[in-house]
């Protein structure tokens, strides 16, 4: 492969994976100069391989990569080894948002708050890419396993989903004056810690197919419902021994337990995630009862 045909490759990794917005970004994340981006992006984009603002057409895509020697099929079609990376770089960006999110709880620092909030705008950007992903695959791909294909979207719809959790750390930093005792910030990093191998587990299972992790990925949201009911009863302690009369500290109990809540939720999308593993893997097809109810049957 020749040195400009290996920036180019670059480029457009670049534009698969990390969603820049212009060639500027492009150009200070590889180290080289905005001019000689354009100059190779500029036939790509004429031919429509690239579309503006940074889209690549899959189909000639993967007509055009022959020109690497660069064998990307393994036992997946090439656009179904691309949008697997892509969903690879976007759970990797939604466990950073969460991360900042929580340290800016742990902390009680605004400042990461905001940061954290503005990482939500990358998260939904990156599912509208990779929702526009599927659906060209699915109109050029007569051969496709549709039910299969689309189940990319839902993935992708369950990172976006966790993403809007995170956002509820960051939105009680900012909003609310009481910070948290010392007491709860150990419950809540020990859910964090959970919840974090759960993500890290479930997109194993699901990009890899590494199933055998679902022990173990239930077996951690068994310990994040023990920590939730402990916690919670925490918080009911504590409003029990607060004046009624204080309608900001009621408010800031209510919010707390959401926070509580939204690491239920997001172990709850996790198991979601690896039912879909499952289904996708080994077509063995998911429950079609809410897990909410399926004890009570």
């Amino acid at each position: 492969m020749t040195k400009s045909n290996k920036t180019l490759k670059d480029i457009l990794d670049v534009i698969l994976y990390e969603n820049p917005a212009t060639q500027d970004e492009i150009a200070e994340k590889l180290e080289i100069s905005r001019r000689y981006v354009t100059k190779l992006l500029k036939p790509l984009i004429d031919d429509e391989i690239v579309k503006r603002a940074y889209i690549l057409d899959l189909k000639k895509y993967e007509k055009f990569s022959e020109h690497f020697n660069d064998n990307i099929v393994s036992k997946d079609h090439s656009a179904t080894f691309l949008i697997k990376g892509m969903l690879q770089k976007m759970s990797e960006h939604v466990s950073k948002q969460l991360k900042i999110a929580f340290d800016s709880l742990v902390e009680n620092d605004k400042e990461k708050a905001k940061i954290a909030m503005e990482m939500d705008y990358t998260t939904n950007n990156m599912f509208e890419k990779l929702r526009a992903s599927v659906e060209t695959v699915v109109s050029i791909d007569p051969y496709s396993q549709f039910s299969k294909t689309v189940t990319f979207n839902e993935i992708a719809y369950d990172l976006e989903r966790i993403g809007d959790y995170c956002g509820h750390f960051s939105k009680f930093v900012i909003n609310e004056q009481y910070e948290i005792n010392e007491e709860m910030i150990k419950f809540l990093k020990s859910m964090y810690k959970k919840i974090d191998k759960m993500i890290s587990y479930s997109m194993d299972a699901f990009l890899n197919e590494n199933l055998k992790l679902k022990g173990d990925l239930m077996d951690l949201e068994e310990d994040v419902h023990k920590l939730q009911k402990k916690a919670l009863n925490c918080i009911a302690i504590e409003m029990a021994e607060s004046s009624f009369e204080d309608k900001d500290r009621s408010t800031y109990y209510i919010y707390l337990s959401r926070l509580i809540k939204s690491f239920e939720r997001i172990g709850d999308i996790c198991v979601e995630i690896i039912d879909k593993a499952t289904e996708f893997h080994k077509n063995i097809p998911r429950s079609t009862v809410p897990r909410n109810f399926r004890d009570k049957i």
